[in-house]
């Protein structure tokens, strides 16, 4: 008998993060009906700018060639939520700014409120994310302290 597992037929941890995007697509579709935001509720969206399918204006992917951080909290509009991703009008340094996400290109979403955070993996992404710039249209993002509400999917083969 041997200790190594075989490796899964059955895709669990594309399944899970699949799982897990649905949730943020839920929760801006009940953003998108309501029309706002309740409470102190926000949303830190972090997603790879070179993703399939992102479409940003050119001068955020020369300032964010790799990764990006937006904010949804009091400044944006005409948010349109997709089957596959969500589009939102943001201001960068007082350019107003409309951008299209994909949720397979989203790597993190945070609502710091009530301190829940999920982190994923972006299929063909084989490291962590790069170091980039704030995103602009809102406060730094502040890291979760204790990560009693963060949920992390990374399942990795033994070998």
């Amino acid at each position: 008998m041997t200790d190594t597992l075989p490796d899964s037929l059955i895709p669990y941890d594309e399944i899970v993060q699949e799982a897990l995007r649905a949730v943020v697509g839920r929760v801006l579709g009940s953003i998108q009906h309501e029309g706002m935001l309740p409470g102190e509720h926000h949303f830190y969206i972090t997603f790879k700018t070179g993703a399939p399918g992102v479409d940003i204006p050119s001068h955020l992917i020369a300032r964010f060639p790799d990764e990006m951080t937006i904010v949804l909290q009091n400044k944006f509009w005409d948010l349109k939520v997709h089957d596959a991703a969500f589009e939102v009008g943001l201001s960068f340094n007082a350019i107003p700014a409309r951008l299209f996400v994909p949720f397979s290109s989203i790597t993190g979403f945070v609502d710091p409120a009530v301190n829940f955070a999920l982190q994923f993996q972006v299929a063909g992404d084989g490291e962590g994310p790069a170091e980039h710039d704030a995103a602009g249209n809102d406060a730094p993002f502040e890291p979760v302290e204790d990560g009693s509400n963060v949920v992390s999917v990374d399942f990795k083969r033994k070998k």
